[in-house]
């Protein structure tokens, strides 16, 4: 039992890394855009529609990618969308003009839009209920690793040499990871849904494949509706933040690459201290005896007081952004990242405790599209009121409301958080 538990954190941490190494590559582009500026002029529409590019493939093949991972299993699923986004990260080193560079974004999130659907199923496979907070937490924090990375490394090597060799420093990453995760990972006990030391994955799906549950049918669950529109808008204020805080530091405070390098990385390590803080309390409580529902929602229902504030009501501090000083402005980056990386730890777990292990790569899917859509829109409007004259205090105006809607909206979506039987939630919405 021991040496199983200890396993099952081994592969929490193997998986952390390649999302550390995803949100690694992503950033190269946003932490170097002044020096890719210097050879391919970019404007702010520009850059946002670099960003679109990447979304709009990432939440493409976050939809597709986890129907691909449900059919093909997690080892050789994951294995495939690595080796796809590396190789497609060290292209946007050959780009010579925009259309190039947007070509790379685009292959790029095609590739790690596979990413967190594999994730999710990992965590369904090999924990059982009251753990898959905490290891979600953990292989969240691999966000925050890679944006923590990411200034300084990128800093470091513009140094010595130009912004191309970024690319193929980052995206020769995630080819190592590739060979680490085909010699350490299997998938446990997948035909009897039962795990080593008695983990149980909830209510299996039909092994045979005629009777494997439709996909189409998701779309009829309130309960995914419900997922996918909360995270279009707590991912529409993350991706801008994301993507848009280095050149923010450039434009609007007058950062250079060494000052950005220097003082980047911080939103990124509290993102990283958020995922573990949301995972572990909302684990913490199952543990207490809280059924599943009360200590998620507890979870969340304190993120307007405690440590998930920033997903409720600390997130609204970001409007103040522009208004205050530099050393003030990272520091409510560092909530706006802590509280939006609790939060979405806690959603991200969600389809493992309402769908069947057989569909929670489907929905996880669904619900990054839904997130990278959301992104994909607020991010366009981001670069038009930049590009016209109405300033990041509007945007960040915005930004600090998305939060809010998105927990009333998981409140009315999943009263009652328990593990769902679909057919029975089919007749029962439809009879409605």
């Amino acid at each position: 039992m021991g040496g199983g538990t200890s396993l099952r954190w081994r592969i929490a941490i193997l998986v952390s890394a390649a999302i550390a190494i995803s949100y690694l590559d992503r950033q190269t582009l946003p932490v170097a855009v002044k020096a890719i500026s210097n050879d391919i002029p970019l404007s702010n529409e520009q850059f946002s529609t670099l960003q679109s590019a990447f979304l709009f493939a990432y939440a493409t093949m976050y939809a597709g990618g986890g129907k691909i991972v449900d059919l093909l299993g997690t080892r050789h699923g994951f294995t495939a969308v690595m080796i796809f986004w590396s190789l497609a990260c060290a292209s946007h080193a050959l780009a010579t003009g925009f259309v190039m560079l947007a070509i790379s974004r685009l292959l790029l999130g095609l590739g790690e839009g596979g990413g967190f659907p594999a994730a999710t199923r990992v965590v369904a496979e090999w924990f059982p209920a009251k753990e898959r907070a905490t290891a979600m937490g953990i292989i969240n924090a691999g966000t925050a690793v890679g944006a923590v990375v990411a200034p300084p490394l990128i800093a470091f090597v513009l140094g010595f040499t130009n912004w191309r060799w970024n690319f193929l420093l980052t995206g020769g990453f995630g080819l190592l990871w590739v060979a680490w995760w085909t010699l350490s990972y299997f998938a446990p006990g997948e035909a009897s849904g039962q795990m080593p030391g008695g983990i149980n994955t909830g209510p299996p799906l039909p092994v045979d494949p005629s009777k494997r549950f439709p996909w189409i049918r998701l779309f009829r669950l309130r309960e995914t509706w419900g997922l996918m529109t909360a995270k279009f808008l707590s991912d529409a204020a993350w991706f801008f933040y994301l993507f848009w805080f280095p050149k923010y530091l450039y434009d609007a405070r007058g950062f250079d690459i060494r000052a950005v390098g220097m003082f980047a990385w911080m939103p990124g390590a509290a993102a990283g201290v958020g995922c573990l803080v949301g995972g572990a309390f909302s684990s913490y409580l199952v543990r207490r005896q809280f059924s599943l529902g009360v200590a998620r929602k507890l979870a969340l229902g304190v993120a307007r007081k405690l440590a998930l504030g920033a997903s409720a009501v600390m997130m609204p501090l970001a409007i103040l952004v522009p208004h205050v000083r530099a050393s003030w402005a990272i520091a409510l980056f560092c909530i706006a990242y802590f509280g939006q990386q609790s939060w979405s730890t806690l959603v991200m777990v969600l389809p493992t405790d309402l769908f069947p292990r057989g569909v929670v790569g489907s929905v996880a899917g669904l619900v990054g599209f839904g997130g990278a859509m959301g992104g994909i829109a607020f991010g366009q409007l981001v670069g038009y009121l930049l590009d016209h004259g109405f300033g990041y205090g509007a945007v960040f105006a915005i930004a600090g409301t998305f939060h809010i809607a998105a927990f009333l909206i998981i409140l009315a979506a999943v009263p009652v958080l328990s593990p769902l039987d679909l057919q029975r939630n089919l007749r029962y919405q439809g009879a409605q």
